[in-house]
């Protein structure tokens, strides 16, 4: 009996540990499978911490340069409305009227100067914000405006606008641009009433000066004559040489005294002219015929060139149109060295009389050729190779052709050729 109680003691025992040692195994199991789990678990928790502390750093980073963009952009605000103020500041005081048109062409700024030359409130100044040019010009004070602009804002440079008798203004209209295209459209109004009285001054006392002299040097010139001519009695060589450059210089004066008279009557509205239906061909032939004397002494060649069949007749005023001809000539012997040519043709434009003189001169500086049509210009080169001159003469060719309705222009290669040409239109059939 003893013996079998020990047996099953045994056998419990065997089992007992065999049921520890697969508890023993489990625990070790679950512990290494809670050890790798804690161990999982610390690293994600330090990753976590990681990212989180990165984040706050980059949240703080991203708060400081929010915070830094909110102070620039609070900077630039500020300095964006001092240039405001500064911009307005000088609109304001300009001393020319400025209407700014934006890119739709509606009034979107008028400064004082404006308010000023056409006397006008700020109220009144107001209402026109936002009108086009077309609804501005209905406004009386404004209406003078419509005498350059029709209802539409087109580029006008140098427009003059004569608001009354004591008063003109110089109009001119600018386009805005940026970099994404036109921004919109800038009207300046500048006061020259003063520059206008000062020229009418100038005018006047240019004509009555030209005038005062006129007599006395017709007086000289016919005085001369006579001596020269024997009228008066024998001269010797000598005495007639001397009377001679005398009387050459006195011829000088009575042209630059008529020139000083033509632009005159040019500036003032005065020139008087007599139009008739007339031959250009002729006119040129004979003017041509004079001044062949004077291209043989110089070695130049002068020729006449018809190149057209058929010629308009023009109706122009004979003497002024021979004036015209006559400078363009004189210029292209003056200024064509010996041995040159100087053709002069005579074609047809678009059913225009086209009159044509071409030398092979000096020519015209290109960075000068934009003046030349001005009142007393001469290019540095001319006056180099003739000292004498006016710098009339083709300002008057000019108001002389453009009065009769035509276009005259030039192109010049310098020290090489230059063309002038201008057209005239046919005379209408009665």
């Amino acid at each position: 009996m003893r013996e079998r109680e020990l047996f099953e003691l045994s056998e419990m025992k065997a089992r007992l540990e065999e049921v520890n040692s697969v508890l023993e195994i489990r625990v070790n199991a679950k512990t290494r499978a809670l050890r790798e789990l804690a161990a999982n678990l610390e690293k994600e928790m330090k990753e976590r911490t990681e990212e989180l502390r990165r984040k706050v750093a980059e949240s703080e980073n991203s708060r400081v340069a929010l915070m830094n963009m909110l102070e620039d952009m609070e900077d630039l605000r500020r300095r964006a409305e001092e240039e405001r103020e500064k911009t307005m500041a000088i609109i304001a005081n300009f001393s020319d009227g400025l209407m700014f048109f934006d890119a739709r062409d509606r009034l979107a700024l008028v400064n004082p100067r404006v308010e000023d030359y056409f006397s006008i409130n700020k109220a009144e100044s107001k209402n026109m914000i936002g009108g086009r040019i077309s609804d501005i010009v209905r406004f009386a004070p404004m209406s003078s405006l419509g005498e350059i602009f029709t209802g539409s804002l087109e580029r006008v440079s140098r427009r003059e606008l004569f608001l009354n008798e004591k008063t003109i203004f110089e109009v001119s209209v600018l386009e805005v641009a940026g970099r994404a295209g036109k921004i919109g459209t800038l009207l300046i109004i500048h006061d020259i009433s003063r520059e206008k009285m000062v020229e009418k001054m100038k005018t006047e006392f240019v004509s009555i000066a030209a005038h005062q002299l006129r007599t006395p040097i017709s007086a000289i010139k016919w005085t001369l004559r006579m001596i020269l001519d024997g009228d008066l009695g024998p001269i010797n060589d000598e005495q007639k040489e001397f009377l001679d450059k005398t009387y050459k210089s006195n011829e000088r004066m009575i042209n630059l005294i008529n020139d000083l008279l033509n632009v005159t009557r040019i500036e003032e509205g005065r020139q008087v002219y007599n139009p008739v239906v007339a031959d250009i061909e002729e006119i040129i032939r004979n003017l041509i015929s004079n001044y062949e004397d004077i291209a043989r002494q110089k070695s130049l060649v002068l020729s006449f060139e018809k190149v057209a069949l058929i010629i308009p007749a023009v109706r122009v005023d004979l003497e002024k149109i021979k004036l015209v001809v006559s400078n363009l000539i004189e210029n292209a012997l003056k200024y064509t060295p010996a041995g040159g040519k100087i053709s002069v043709a005579l074609g047809e434009e678009d059913g225009n009389a086209m009159v044509e003189v071409t030398d092979t001169g000096i020519g015209i500086p290109a960075e000068q050729q934009d003046r030349i049509f001005t009142k007393y210009f001469r290019s540095a080169n001319a006056i180099k190779a003739e000292t004498e001159g006016t710098g009339l003469g083709l300002f008057i060719a000019k108001n002389i052709v453009e009065a009769h309705g035509g276009k005259i222009h030039f192109v010049s290669e310098p020290g090489r050729a230059t063309k002038f040409s201008f057209l005239l239109p046919p005379a209408e059939s009665d």
